[in-house]
């Protein structure tokens, strides 16, 4: 009787050590069809004629407009939500009032909204027959199909990363210093630069690593609002699509490995930030 029960004690430690092994296995190879092997597609379409066409096709004038007008948009569309960001982050922790909830909800609209949804709301309200069109189109000032929608559409995505970042760590910063400051006789301006800035910026820098590369490789609302117009508004993700659609599939894969870098860094740059924190919290 015992010998059955060591047995069959022995046969479900054995199933029970292979249920993580087949787990890790699964997510391999889930995460390798899904992410790995494109990425490496990616990358060998590139360069399978070498690495001159590579370049070469780097060197493009719609290439590089739209790298251009990429950087342009992140540019822009960065310090708007930097602000945006910390003075929501601000009011949010360090105020209660009513509608918070509300507000915190509107924060994550861009989350929960697609973002070709956001273009067409964009349009409804600043195209030629939206809410303001009309008074627009009286005053010379085109926001559709233009570069000032497309800074629209890049700041309404890229909105929540700086304040979702900054809103927990002062949460847990709590207001005690900020006091002890002001107490001193610290303006609010010297309280802001030399107490909590110092104090929140490893998850600002990460909300600001988020934000650009959200800026950067944004496709849906951008492609809405600006019409995917070759050297006038195309940015760097309509670029791909586009030449792709033309069967210039190596430019759009040269211009794809451009973006994949991008993430690449962004992935670095994130990990970096985490073990920052990390080293930070332990201390």
């Amino acid at each position: 009787m015992n010998s059955r029960m060591n047995n069959s004690k022995a046969k479900s430690r054995e199933q029970k050590s292979w249920v993580p092994t087949i787990l890790i296995v699964v997510a391999i190879a889930y995460v390798s069809l899904v992410l790995y092997i494109p990425a490496l597609n990616v990358f060998i379409q590139a360069f399978s004629r070498g690495v001159g066409p590579f370049f070469a096709n780097l060197t493009r004038p719609e290439f590089l407009h739209a790298v251009q007008l990429t950087v342009m948009l992140a540019a822009i569309a960065l310090p708007l939500n930097t602000v945006f960001g910390l003075c929501a982050a601000w009011a949010l922790t360090r105020h209660r009032f009513p509608g918070r909830a509300f507000v915190l909800s509107l924060i994550d609209l861009p989350f929960s909204i697609s973002p070709v949804v956001a273009g067409l709301m964009i349009v409804l309200l600043y195209g030629r027959q939206g809410w303001f069109g009309g008074w627009l189109q009286d005053r010379g000032l085109n926001i559709i199909f233009a570069f000032p929608g497309m800074v629209l559409a890049t700041a309404f995505v890229s909105m929540p990363f700086v304040a979702r970042e900054v809103i927990p760590v002062l949460e847990e910063l709590g207001s005690d210093q900020e006091e002890a400051a002001k107490t001193l006789g610290a303006n609010d301006w010297q309280i802001f630069w030399r107490v909590t800035l110092p104090n929140i910026r490893w998850g600002l820098l990460y909300g600001l690593i988020l934000t650009n590369a959200r800026a950067m490789g944004e496709f849906g609302a951008v492609s809405v609002v600006s019409g995917n117009i070759s050297g006038k508004t195309q940015s760097l993700p309509l670029f791909v699509e586009d030449a792709y659609k033309q069967y210039e599939t190596e430019a759009a894969y040269s211009a794809a490995v451009l973006l994949a870098l991008l993430a690449v860094v962004t992935l670095v740059l994130k990990e970096i930030l985490e073990r920052k924190t990390r080293i930070k919290d332990v201390e």
